[in-house]
């Protein structure tokens, strides 16, 4: 079993890794789509404080005027319903780039430097509650965007779970399933998780 403390090293790795795609990937836009002298939500000022948060703001403006629902959808019922979930965040960083990369992809117009922070904020939130919590129970399945949930890992197999991961080939992809009957699927197979064991914390 891995110690915790080699567990926070190695996603520590892994956000900061992550934080490095994100400051060498493309130019940003600029943003964000609204006067920030005029900002008077907590997630507005999070988004004006944040210059990657204030790019990604840009782009989700810029993707909404291109976007064309499917199927006759209302385009500013669905925007209203994303803005809504944006909001709902308040001073939660990584709430905030989860919301707004959904919004995003639901408009059609995610560029991977996005999902790259996503991943990054939403690893450093997960590292800063496990250090406020060590040794915490398992909590339930979060019920939201950008919520965070400490679990143990119950089983590591195959993506279809037919095939030991250690000897698997790579096309068979992964599986983790956690204590909190949440499951993780790649389709790629992903090299840490067969030497991670169960009850390790995730």
């Amino acid at each position: 079993m891995l110690s915790s403390n080699r567990i926070a090293n190695w996603l520590a790795l892994v956000i900061a890794l992550a934080g490095e795609a994100v400051w060498l990937g493309p130019a940003r836009a600029e943003g964000p789509s609204f006067d920030c002298r005029k900002a008077s939500l907590p997630v507005e000022k999070v988004i004006c404080a944040d210059p990657q948060l204030s790019a990604i703001d840009a782009l989700v403006a810029k993707a909404f005027v291109g976007f064309e629902p499917a199927f006759g959808g209302d385009k500013r019922k669905i925007a209203r319903a994303l803005i809504a979930d944006r909001n709902a965040c308040g001073q939660d960083a990584a709430c905030i780039v989860s919301a707004q990369n959904n919004a995003l992809q639901t408009y059609g117009n995610a560029p991977s430097w996005v999902q790259d922070y996503n991943i990054a904020l939403i690893g450093k939130k997960a590292l800063d509650i496990a250090a406020r919590h060590p040794g915490s129970p398992d909590q339930p399945l979060p019920s939201s965007i950008g919520q965070c949930a400490f679990t143990h890992i119950s089983e590591l197999a195959t993506r279809l779970g037919d095939d030991p991961l250690e000897t698997a080939s790579p096309e068979a992809g992964s599986r983790a399933g956690f204590t909190n009957d949440g499951v993780a699927v790649s389709y790629d197979r992903e090299p840490a998780w067969p030497v991670r064991k169960s009850a390790t914390p995730w």
